[in-house]
């Protein structure tokens, strides 16, 4: 499943619209507007950099300030910063909250039941994964039956579970259905608050929100589609979308084309079996012509990481010998210098090797014996 990220404010926007409970805020992108806006919200105000990466406090990115004028400055420093090599560009400056106690929600799929599960956790402000490993008993989940769908006894349940004063039980279950009804209505992967404060006042209060949208649900939602931020985006994953490529970029050395991404999978597998490393998840699917091929390999190729690449390709719909024309057409074009194993299996087979062979590609009859090539030439 591919997605989109969309950033902290735009998700908390969304999430406003189902009757969730946000801190007044808005986006500044400059330290001038970041005054400007504390000014008008009144201080304290909570200063935060929207990048689409986690570890944004540690990295100095979120910040408490009491004047208008330590707004500016603090908003100074954050857009200095670069948080894991992602450039601040904009700004959130959100009114602050007296935080008694930090909660985690959370909804999300499960697919093991198959259903949508809502996950909460009486630690929150940390990350869901480090609670699970630190303290398991502390996460409570419901599921939810897509025939019945979401009812407040489930909320009140999960309440229950993570201790919740009585008198927070109402608001609670209003914030669940919510982010339930939010999760279907933008076909979301994930949706969760984190984290969901008890104020000091005694309200709920969700003072960060993620949404992960499911771009195959994209074409349903075109105001949703033009949250995304290209200048947060990888540059490879922004081409091989608009060339209606699935690549998600990874840190290893070898590149991977592969149709199908249940095959795709299986390769990267094997490829770290014999000890090397995938650069790449790249699914070119079913039926895919030269061009497309040229068009990925380009991308793969475009990665400076990238020592050797791998294709393999299992023709049933997708044409062994068209997809040897893209890889050729591919070469004569970039004309890399790292080397290439291809393994070629199904429709016109021998067609495709005979091409490729004629190219001096290094060829493979099995994935096993792809893989041992390919990582040793990388090496």
């Amino acid at each position: 499943m591919l997605a989109m990220k969309i950033h902290e404010y735009q998700a908390k926007q969304l999430l406003a619209r189902y009757g969730i409970p946000v801190p007044p805020g808005e986006v500044a992108y400059s330290p001038g507007q970041a005054r400007d806006i504390a000014r008008r919200l009144g201080c304290p105000v909570v200063v935060k950099a929207q990048v689409l990466v986690g570890g944004r406090g540690k990295a100095g990115g979120v910040r408490l300030v009491s004047t208008p004028d330590d707004a500016e400055e603090v908003a100074k420093k954050i857009f200095s910063l670069h948080i894991k090599g992602s450039p601040v560009r904009k700004v959130l400056v959100a009114q602050a909250a007296s935080v008694a106690q930090e909660l985690y929600l959370g909804a999300t799929l499960d697919r093991v039941t198959r259903r949508l599960v809502l996950i909460a956790s009486s630690q929150g402000g940390v990350d869901i994964e480090e609670v699970a490993a630190r303290a398991p008993e502390k996460i409570a989940k419901v599921f939810v039956d897509p025939f019945i769908g979401f009812s407040d006894y489930l909320a009140r349940d999960l309440a229950f579970e993570i201790q919740l004063p009585p008198s927070l039980l109402r608001d609670f279950a209003t914030i669940s259905r919510g982010l339930i009804q939010a999760f279907v209505e933008v076909d979301a992967s994930l949706v969760e608050i984190n984290p969901l404060a008890i104020t000091a006042q005694g309200q709920l209060w969700a003072l960060d929100a993620k949404i992960v949208l499911d771009d195959n649900g994209l074409f349903r939602h075109k105001d949703l589609e033009a949250l995304r931020d290209p200048d947060e985006e990888n540059p490879y994953e922004r081409q091989a979308r608009e060339n209606e490529l699935s690549y998600v970029k990874l840190d290893g050395r070898i590149g991977c084309m592969v149709n199908g991404a249940g095959l795709s999978m299986a390769t990267m597998d094997v490829i770290k079996l014999y000890g090397g490393a995938p650069a790449n998840f790249l699914d070119i699917g079913g039926g895919a012509k030269a061009d497309k091929v040229a068009v990925a390999l380009r991308i793969i190729l475009s990665d400076s990481n990238v020592k050797a690449v791998l294709f393999n390709i299992f023709g049933g719909i997708t044409r062994c010998d068209e997809v040897a024309r893209g890889i050729i057409a591919a070469l004569d074009e970039v004309r890399p210098d790292v080397p290439m194993v291809a393994r070629l299996v199904g429709t016109n087979e021998a067609e495709g090797r005979a091409l490729l062979s004629r190219a001096r590609m290094i060829t493979a009859t099995t994935l096993q014996e792809a893989a041992q090539k390919v990582v040793e030439v990388a090496r």
